[in-house]
């Protein structure tokens, strides 16, 4: 057990004392956990939502651990279903004192253009249920796709070798559908190509220019001129809607995006994603991607890229996984995200993403309040 652990252990214990003797109730308790192979699965019971079997309380890998409620304050508190006015208990969080850095992870897979714009529609709920009750709660929110490669390169060349497209028409050198369709993204932005960076082309940096087929196809507005969203961002869900809205062109290395999103060479000033990570904030990694994944490197390192970011606590992080929650074997992001204590997989084909947002916003309250910061 880390020395980070033992204290956010130590804290929770703490609290409840503190509450034994004032009669005083959370709203949140989380039962004992048990593990499977050093795997938390117990449920974490809330007034007001549940999960479907898939989140655990805090546990650390290979270990099997009791909890206790989480520490809570009398000024804040915040709602575990979305947009309802049902207390979760808890207030504004002692450990992150309403920090919470939130990465999107957001595959780019042939198939993906109705799971993102199911995330695009729950996520105005899910934010504002969070920051509605947090007084000082101070977000970043980046999203980072699954492919180093920008858009479709070959999309805006002006030549039509052997295909017959209609006056007027974009022209293409490939034809998905030869003699049906020339261009396959009509609305793709070949007049901002001088506004492509090299950022837009690294593999880990936050999506600002999404293009391709489903994709934004446009420059998306960010306020702080940075590759992420901040605290202050005017018109945030449409922000959120452009820069979320990645496209399904391209490769699906969810694993190895994440493991360089959290880089420290990243998050350097200068980096792409500069001054993202924030040492006394809390990290909460949405992963959305189907079950198989591209990556060349193994889902160890990914996870020791992810904890080595929050200096070794594997409890700083929240992990919520949209993928499949039966995680049958070979399912690399499913095995990965059960990795850490505060989890949750939810269904990607769910219709409405809105409950396992619930969840993960029960496991935020509970990370945060035991967050010894680094």
């Amino acid at each position: 057990m880390t020395p980070r652990s033992f204290a956010a252990l130590a804290f929770g214990a703490l609290g409840l004392a503190c509450q034994q003797q004032t009669g005083a109730t959370s709203g949140l308790s989380t039962p004992t956990s048990t593990t499977d192979e050093g795997v938390s699965t117990a449920d974490l019971t809330t007034s007001g939502g549940g999960s479907d079997g898939s989140s655990s309380g805090p546990t650390t890998s290979g270990t099997t651990t009791s909890t206790t409620s989480a520490p809570s304050s009398s000024s804040t508190t915040l709602l575990l279903d979305v947009g309802s006015d049902k207390d979760l208990g808890g207030g504004t969080p002692v450990g992150c004192k309403g920090k919470i850095d939130f990465l999107f992870v957001i595959s780019r897979d042939v198939n993906m253009n109705v799971v993102q714009a199911q995330l695009v529609d729950a996520f105005p709920k899910f934010i504002t249920t969070i920051e509605s009750k947090f007084e000082d709660f101070d977000f970043h929110v980046m999203v980072v796709d699954t492919d180093e490669y920008w858009g479709i390169p070959w999309q805006c060349t002006p030549v039509c070798p052997d295909l017959s497209c209609k006056e007027g028409e974009p022209c293409c050198p490939y034809d998905y559908n030869p003699g049906t369709i020339c261009c396959p993204v009509p609305d793709y932005p070949c007049g901002d190509l001088d506004l492509v960076t090299a950022c837009d082309e690294t593999l880990g940096a936050g999506v600002v220019f999404p293009a391709g087929k489903y994709a934004s196809n446009h420059p998306c507005k960010v306020d702080s001129g940075l590759r992420y969203l901040t605290k202050g961002q005017s018109s945030l869900n449409d922000a959120f809607a452009c820069i979320a809205q990645v496209g399904t062109g391209g490769w699906n290395e969810s694993g190895a995006a994440l493991a360089a999103a959290v880089a420290p060479e990243i998050n350097a000033p200068g980096g792409c994603n500069d001054g993202f990570l924030r040492d006394d904030a809390l990290l909460m990694v949405t992963m959305v991607t189907p079950s198989y994944d591209d990556s060349m490197t193994a889902v160890e390192e990914w996870y020791e890229a992810v904890v080595a970011a929050k200096h070794g606590d594997p409890g700083a992080i929240v992990m919520f996984l949209l993928n499949d929650p039966e995680c049958p074997a070979g399912n690399r992001p499913c095995e990965f995200a059960k990795m850490f204590p505060y989890h949750h997989i939810a269904d990607n084909d769910d219709a409405d993403y809105g409950p396992a947002f619930n969840t993960a916003a029960s496991q935020v309250a509970t990370a945060c309040a035991a967050l010894v910061p680094g």
